[in-house]
């Protein structure tokens, strides 16, 4: 009997070997958390609700500049028809991209992350005019930019 080697690297040398499963709980260490997998899905649909909503602040922005709070010296100011067509491009950019993630394009996801970046600042900028809003979209922005980034199962597949 002869015994061969195995070829270096292991039986793909192109692919990263999985860990051994974890005895206690039969999981390796390459599977995500259900909050993780399931997730990337919800993060789509917060995408296209955060784009919906961003979309009716900036056409509030546009059409009636006086509904918002006026405030003092602010480093950021912009005229508030400014911000409502900030807010309005952002909104139809994020509405556009969850409608691609939620289909499945993976390209779709990458560009979700960097617009959830984008919108989050654009929030952060708009706090003293919305505080509590501004939190609520900062909060949601900041989960679907970490449900599209631990993903791996969905990304795998693509």
């Amino acid at each position: 009997m002869s015994q061969t080697a195995p070829p270096p690297g292991g039986p793909n040398p192109g692919r990263p070997q999985a860990p051994a499963p974890d005895p206690a709980t039969g999981r390796s260490g390459y599977e995500d958390s259900p909050w993780a997998t399931g997730g990337a899905m919800f993060a789509g649909a917060l995408l296209i609700l955060e784009g919906v909503l961003g979309v009716l602040n900036g056409i509030v922005g546009i059409a009636k500049d006086d509904v918002y709070a006026n405030i003092g010296d602010y480093t950021f100011e912009f005229n508030l028809t400014t911000w409502g067509w900030i807010h309005l491009v952002i909104g139809v950019l994020l509405i556009l991209t969850g409608v691609g993630i939620v289909k499945g394009n993976a390209a779709a996801r990458g560009v979700g992350v960097g617009l959830a970046m984008l919108a989050v600042v654009a929030n952060f900028l708009w706090l003293p005019y919305q505080p509590i809003w501004a939190v609520v979209m900062i909060g949601i922005g900041i989960f679907v930019i970490w449900a599209l980034l631990t993903d791996r199962h969905r990304a795998e597949r693509y």
